[in-house]
């Protein structure tokens, strides 16, 4: 579909993981380079609605609330909620709807909104029957990166080529909520340099060994770096709370949502991170990355930077880097605090 209006209404349906998020920030710029003055709206779910709003080229966001809807499918609140989500939705006419997320859950919130829908085949969408929702398919290769594979459909359903230009997230870390931030010392964790040491991920498969993270800490703290460890739940809270015990140049943060670790992101010297969203998040944000990789290949969904020398993907199914390894990348970007 060739598409010349150049102030088009388009949507975005991308609604999770958080990952899955961050790899779709591309294609706003993409959008926004061949239609200056489009009009780009997207579907998210809500727990990730912060990634899109960073984004200045994006109008309006749609949280979507479907992890936890399908908990109380029963409950006349959720029913009330759809209900409202869907007006709202419906209010603006599309020119496009693009579902970059292949599922049947994206499908329908896609066929809800009024516009054209396009989307992948059966062949190539993650959930074959998401293609039955959309009105225009396309084959999509499966073996190119997410971050490919997404501005592929955009610029298939827009009628332009694929970009060949390196990804452009988009988005800048937030100036850090200085009353969110813990003290060390007496001074404030932005007045100091640090890494942030990201060890939460999906399954333990995809951890790295805690005696890696802790000769991290003491590399770190050898150069002149205080680690820096977020957390989402208990579970790693607790991780975080032995990791750090007994080393006063590491700190547990406190529960911070997205918007708010962006910030901290932006400050940091450097982020280390296992295979998670926020690594992806922290590459996005331009931050020297090194992502860590233990029970998955990096090829199709590492992190995948605007600038190469800024991220690494290191490891790979069933290979879980050295210490030696991850540092010998840090200290490029560290050696100097």
């Amino acid at each position: 579909m060739l598409v010349t209006q150049l102030a088009c209404k388009l949507l975005l349906v991308k609604t999770s993981s958080l990952g899955d998020v961050v790899h779709n920030l591309p294609v706003v710029a993409d959008i926004r380079s061949r239609f200056p003055d489009a009009e780009i709206d997207w579907v998210v779910e809500e727990s990730f609605s912060d990634i899109p709003a960073l984004h200045a080229g994006v109008r309006r966001v749609f949280p979507v609330a479907m992890r936890r809807w399908r908990r109380r499918l029963w409950s006349p609140g959720t029913w009330n909620e759809i209900a409202g989500f869907r007006r709202q939705l419906r209010a603006q006419e599309y020119d496009l709807v693009i579902d970059t997320q292949g599922l049947l859950k994206s499908a329908i919130l896609a066929s809800m909104a009024r516009g054209p829908s396009h989307g992948q085949d059966r062949a190539t969408a993650r959930e074959s029957l998401a293609a039955c929702f959309y009105a225009h398919t396309y084959n999509i290769v499966r073996s190119r990166h997410a971050v490919v594979r997404n501005r592929e459909l955009v610029a298939r359903a827009l009628g332009y080529g694929l970009p060949t230009t390196p990804p452009d997230y988009g988005i800048q870390a937030p100036v850090p909520p200085a009353l969110a931030l813990p003290r060390m010392g007496g001074g404030d964790l932005v007045d100091r340099p640090y890494v942030v040491c990201l060890h939460g991920t999906s399954r333990a498969s995809k951890e790295w060994p805690e005696g890696h993270w802790r000769e991290l800490i003491s590399r770190l703290a050898a150069n002149g770096y205080a680690a820096v460890f977020p957390w989402g739940d208990e579970t790693e809270k607790s991780r975080a709370g032995r990791l750090c015990a007994g080393d006063g140049s590491a700190i547990v943060l406190p529960r911070l949502g997205l918007r708010d670790l962006a910030a901290i992101f932006g400050r940091a010297g450097a982020v280390v991170g296992v295979d998670s969203g926020l690594t992806h998040l922290a590459c996005a944000l331009n931050r020297p990355t090194v992502a860590i990789y233990t029970d998955t290949s990096p090829v199709l969904t590492g992190v995948y930077p605007r600038d190469p020398a800024r991220a690494v993907n290191l490891g790979d199914t069933g290979t879980i880097p050295t210490v030696d390894a991850v540092w010998n990348v840090v200290t490029q970007w560290t050696a100097r605090p």
